[in-house]
């Protein structure tokens, strides 16, 4: 029986990167924003509609750069249903993550509970776009003008993700992509930010290169976090499919509400009205009490099909033993309960509808 994995990453056809690494062996251009690097900035400002973008060799290094903004020690107010990386990110900036809980449908930030964690030293909101699914931006806004509070993005699900005609990207004071190889948009590795402020871009560039804004001479404390021409190369091919890739798995995302939508016990992510999504990853809640069995149960019954599930997210980053030892713990219920019972099921773009229905099948005969 063929294993179906949790993600395949989406490749354009062989010959197309082959050309478009060409002149690669030409200019021997190969990292330090070189011209490919420059394209896929330019191209991908047009296509998340966007006023600037800045990239860098990984999600991660770029959300650090965005919260290199914020004073040392202020507070960040996020939710603990993420990666590690967004907790990470804010812990290693020297500033303090304040969990928030999230709600139910969409297992976004709860914007009704913002306003209660806000201290004196609260300087930004961190809220998670996930699975393809927009935080409720407005209120969002509402409340960080109220208070006169950055918004930086994780927008690492949501590459291409629009309210009406409004990208993702354009939400915030600043927005990270992720743009790893497991994303519906890739550069093998990479991540970018977007933002409002085009005098942040010197200072991006600047923080990706040694905290250098000229030659030799460190300004602010950076790292190294250049993206090289190749993963450049693979992200300009990348974006001429990119929209080919959403559809297949849309059509695939349709298929598994077909099937499992009248399954008891099984909880579908709810689809956002108005908003234009990028079919990220397929997540559904598994409710012991009505399907018979737990989550865990269920992704070991398919792993014995090889059909391989993710508990996504799970654990909690507010749980992790770094966060206990070092941060004060705010509790989270809504959030407890689903990452007890998420699983994302198999879903790229190159998945077959039979897969689907294989995958389907089991669930429903188990």
């Amino acid at each position: 029986m063929e294993k179906i994995n949790v993600i395949r990453s989406s490749m354009p056809p062989f010959e197309e990167y082959v050309e478009e690494i060409r002149d690669i062996w030409d200019n021997r251009w190969l990292s330090n924003c070189g011209p490919k690097h420059q394209t896929l900035e330019q191209e991908l400002s047009k296509y998340l509609g966007v006023d600037n973008t800045s990239l860098f060799c990984n999600g991660h290094t770029a959300l650090e750069a965005a919260f290199s903004l914020l004073p040392p020690g202020s507070e960040v107010i996020t939710t603990p249903f993420t990666y590690a990386s967004t907790t990470l990110a804010i812990a290693r900036c020297g500033l303090i993550p304040v969990f928030c809980d999230i709600e139910p449908m969409y297992y976004t930030i709860d914007p009704e509970k913002i306003e209660a964690l806000i201290t004196e030293k609260t300087a930004a909101i961190a809220p998670v776009h996930v699975y393809g699914n927009l935080c409720d931006w407005r209120g969002i806004r509402e409340i960080a003008a109220k208070h006169g509070l950055k918004v930086i993005y994780d927008a690492a699900h949501a590459f291409g993700v629009k309210d009406g005609t409004i990208g993702a990207g354009s939400l915030g004071d600043v927005s990270m992509f992720s743009l790893h190889a497991t994303k519906v948009f890739h550069t093998i590795e990479g991540g970018c930010l977007t933002y409002h402020d085009a005098e942040l871009a010197s200072r991006f560039k600047a923080w990706s290169q040694f905290g250098m804004y000229e030659k030799d001479c460190t300004e602010i404390l950076g790292t190294n976090a250049k993206m090289t021409e190749f993963s450049a190369a693979m992200g300009l091919c990348n974006l001429r499919h990119v929209s080919e890739y959403i559809a297949r798995r849309r059509d695939a995302a349709m298929r598994y509400r077909e099937r499992l939508c009248r399954r008891d016990g099984l909880v579908l992510c709810g689809e956002q009205r108005g908003v234009v999504s990028n079919y990220a990853y397929m997540p559904v809640q598994i409710d012991p009490a009505k399907f018979g069995h737990d989550r865990d149960e269920l992704a070991g019954y398919l792993a014995e099909r090889e059909i391989y599930v993710r508990k996504y997210f799970y654990p909690l980053t507010s749980s992790f033993p770094l966060c206990q030892r070092n941060f004060t713990i705010q509790e989270t219920p809504v959030a407890d309960k689903i990452s007890e019972r998420i699983l994302c099921l198999p879903l790229y773009s190159d998945l077959e509808i039979q897969d689907v229905d294989r995958i389907c099948d089991a669930i429903l005969a188990f």
